[in-house]
């Protein structure tokens, strides 16, 4: 018999779809979308500027822990500078500054952000992990379900605008093979109020809510299933596999979906 065939197509569950909401700005809009994210059992990633806090159209400080429970919280630098036109040392302050401010509410590690005005460039992405962010978001949509190549310079599907368009595009999405399929949305709250179009949310939500085979996750759960799938290890004829991680993992072995629980060593043949 030859080798085991392993594919790294699979999310908890055995899945092969996963959506996430991505939202900037700390906007007061923020509280009717968490509200309806709760509603549907969505799940979001919200990045915030802590210096602008409480500050005229922005979320209060003390409001934070309670309104994103269940969601993620995520830097987007304290005062919202274009940090491509920023020297290093104050990268460095707007993000160092922004995760102690965030941790000190959130009561977990901020390891992502969104560039602010989704601006970048080389130096700033260089400048990322060493800052401890694992992952930061773009604003240039790709309108692809793929998964990222590099987590400092994450494409989003789509605008909010889009949003129900591309679900149903998702949804009936089919593949003649396997492969993991992300939906991954961004935008800003106070945006539906400008364009009079919360409908969006409720339409996305009816859409994806009830569907139980796709994973409603944050951009950090993408981010740390991707590397616990990368962190298994196999035996040479790939029939043995020992999962390191403290997280469970799924994954296909010779066309069939394995799960492995954390801790666990498993024969595949």
């Amino acid at each position: 018999m030859g080798n085991v065939s392993i594919r790294f197509d699979r999310f908890p569950g055995g899945f092969s779809k996963a959506v996430v909401f991505s939202f900037d700005d700390g906007r007061e809009q923020d509280r009717r979308l968490v509200q309806a994210f709760n509603r549907y059992g969505l799940k979001g990633t919200f990045h915030l500027n802590s210096g602008k806090f409480g500050e005229e159209g922005h979320i209060r400080a003390e409001e934070v822990a309670d309104l994103f429970r269940g969601h993620e919280i995520s830097a987007h630098t304290v005062t919202h500078p274009f940090l491509e036109q920023s020297p290093d040392d104050q990268i460095a302050e707007e993000l160092i500054a922004d995760r102690r401010n965030l941790e000190a509410i959130a009561g977990y590690p901020v390891r992502g952000m969104s560039y602010p005005f989704g601006t970048y460039n080389d130096r700033v992405v260089r400048a990322l992990p060493v800052l401890g962010i694992e992952y930061a978001r773009t604003v240039q949509s790709h309108g692809g379900f793929h998964m990222p190549d590099d987590p400092l310079r994450w494409h989003p599907t789509c605008h909010h605008k889009e949003m129900v368009e591309k679900a149903e595009q998702f949804l009936s999405s089919k593949q003649w093979f396997s492969r993991m399929e992300l939906l991954f949305i961004w935008g800003h709250s106070y945006e539906f109020d400008h364009d009079d179009n919360w409908e969006l949310v409720d339409k996305v939500g009816e859409l994806l809510g009830g569907e139980e085979s796709v994973w409603k996750a944050s951009m950090t759960d993408i981010v740390s299933y991707q590397k616990a799938l990368k962190a298994l290890r196999f035996s040479v004829d790939r029939s043995m596999v020992h999962n390191p991680n403290a997280l469970e993992v799924w994954f296909s072995a010779d066309g069939e979906a394995v799960r492995i629980a954390a801790g666990e060593t498993k024969r595949l043949r």
